[in-house]
């Protein structure tokens, strides 16, 4: 496994919470009625989710096993691998459906969701970056 590339990813996934954090507005209305505000926190969000998936991706194949499926397969099997526990597991497999949606607009976002995502499980994100940097001995 390349530490470089695995740092790199963690501190863009910091950067990212971090302009999540600083661009959410109080209120869900708010976020629906910033359009500006609204590309920040989806895009940083959804780059998290990405950030997240590749560096599962990247332990899992450190850890000899094969690889996931899915996206949301990855956080199973990091589960599964006794690396992550089974409800940060669930919550991250939700955050790529929203991903997905964000991504590919296969239907109207809801902002109440995405400021709820932003404001109450941006440290589902911090977690998870915990557990791989302990994983990692980083």
């Amino acid at each position: 496994m390349d530490r470089t590339v695995i740092e790199r990813k963690l501190d863009s996934l910091r950067r990212c919470l971090q302009r999540v954090e600083e661009r959410c507005p109080a209120s869900p209305e708010a976020l629906a009625e910033d359009v500006d505000a609204q590309d920040i926190v989806s895009l940083n969000l959804t780059r998290a989710v990405q950030l997240c998936v590749d560096l599962g991706a990247h332990l899992l194949t450190d850890l000899g096993g094969p690889p996931p499926e899915s996206m949301g397969a990855t956080f199973s099997s990091l589960s599964r691998a006794g690396v992550l526990p089974q409800d940060i597991a669930t919550r991250l497999r939700r955050a790529v459906g929203f991903r997905n949606l964000a991504v590919h607009n296969y239907d109207e976002v809801d902002w109440r969701i995405v400021h709820a995502i932003a404001t109450t499980h941006a440290d589902d994100f911090r977690v998870f970056a915990r557990y791989i940097s302990d994983s990692l001995g980083l």
